[in-house]
């Protein structure tokens, strides 16, 4: 009994290590498959992160966007580093997004961090040597880690009145 559950611990351990390995190698290949089933476990937890997103001492920011074709009003947490001019966002996968083209296409949007609301505009797309070095050390090594190479630079704009 003693050695099969020892197997099966061990079985188990394997298919850990081995799923952790094919999601790093995969995020730093940019592999689709393993970039799209990421993206849809990221939709599939999205209500519950914007539950907390954007409010006071959440690790994630709100971007409140324009779709670029529906004119809907869209809601994506993001991790949004404040800057003296703005805010820095890593773009872990890439420049394709649909809430990054929105943001590109209609040149701002609203970021809400620590329960407040900051309007956003000239949008531009830097390289890491850019962008990593606002964020913490620890966010740097990860930025690495998994190739992340662009980042998303946006300046702060007057609020315009709702």
């Amino acid at each position: 009994m003693r050695a099969a559950l020892a197997r099966t611990a061990g079985a188990l351990l394997v298919v850990i290590v081995a799923v952790g390995v094919v999601f790093v190698v995969g995020m730093r290949t940019k592999s689709p498959p393993v970039q799209n089933a990421v993206r849809r476990m990221g939709r599939a937890s999205k209500p519950l992160v914007l539950r907390s997103a954007g409010t006071p001492g959440a690790y994630a920011s709100v971007v409140r966007h324009v779709g670029r074709t529906s004119g809907r009003d869209y809601e994506t947490p993001v991790v949004a580093v404040p800057t003296d001019e703005g805010f820095v966002i890593a773009l872990p996968y890439g420049t394709t997004t649909d809430w990054l083209r929105n943001v590109l296409a209609a040149g701002g949007a609203v970021i809400v961090r620590e329960g407040e609301s900051h309007a956003v505009d000239r949008p531009e797309i830097v390289p890491r040597a850019v962008g990593n070095p606002h964020f913490p050390p620890q966010e740097q090594r990860s930025h690495r880690l998994f190739n992340v190479n662009d980042f998303l630079v946006v300046r702060r704009a007057p609020l315009a009145d709702a």
